[in-house]
């Protein structure tokens, strides 16, 4: 059975050296490359590969947060970080990583890797999400026709909870994704307030908290995010986090 693989690396060299090792190895297929990490998570939807070899520091979405939004697909690939930085090692166990190759990668220990490596289990998943906190990211996924789109959380004004989906409304507009409010608070809880059972707001985008005649609250956002209602049980942390 043939392993179809992506190559993610924002140095050509790079790309180009483990494209030529993949070429030597018997039972492998490259599937596609990726400069950025942005366009890795493009490409992995697009060509569903079952191994992605990624590196870790480039510029903009880094490899571990790359390697933590794979983990969120339907039918995750199998991760192999590539890199010339040992350091890196611990956190790329946190993330579940399958393998951990030191540049320049040599074929044998390559070939190596893609025997050993295997789609992550559900147990290794809730680990990674478990991870998250440590490794928070800096932008949320959400799937528009079909597509991945990254919002970046510094752009994020609210996150409202509707059945099954959450809303997420940002500088660009508003979209749906998967997270739950308990998971995204939990993340980003220095960065955000839950000002009622079904709405988390960004600190940051809080333009003013108002309190009518009959002492119910309601913050006003910047950008466009509109008026929230304020539960009367969370009225005083509220008040104690915006102060």
């Amino acid at each position: 059975m043939t392993t179809r693989v992506l190559i993610v690396d924002d140095e050509p060299p790079a790309r180009a050296r483990l494209r030529q090792l993949l070429a030597e190895i018997p039972g492998t297929d490259c599937v596609g490359e990726a400069a950025t990490g942005e366009e890795a998570l493009a490409k992995a939807e697009e060509s569903e590969p079952d191994v992605v070899l990624l590196d870790i520091r480039m510029p903009g979405i880094g490899g571990l947060e790359v390697a933590q939004q794979l983990a969120a697909f339907d039918d995750p690939p199998a991760v192999i970080f590539t890199t010339a930085y040992e350091q890196h090692a611990l956190e790329a166990f946190d993330v579940q990583a399958s393998g951990y190759l030191l540049k320049p990668v040599r074929r044998e220990r390559l070939a190596a890797a893609l025997e050993r490596a295997r789609r992550p289990s559900r147990a290794q998943l809730a680990r990674l999400q478990d991870a998250a906190p440590a490794q928070r990211r800096s932008h949320v996924t959400a799937r528009v026709r079909d597509q991945l789109k990254l919002i970046p959380v510094a752009d994020i004004l609210c996150f409202i909870a509707e059945q099954k989906y959450t809303t997420v409304r940002h500088r660009g507009g508003e979209d749906l994704i998967e997270d739950s409010l308990r998971a995204l608070e939990e993340e980003f809880g220095d960065l955000v307030v839950r000002v009622h059972r079904s709405a988390l707001v960004a600190l940051a985008h809080v333009e003013s908290l108002e309190r009518d005649a009959e002492g119910h609250f309601t913050v006003n956002l910047r950008q466009g995010g509109g008026r929230l209602q304020v539960s009367r049980r969370l009225a005083a942390e509220v008040q104690r986090r915006l102060r």
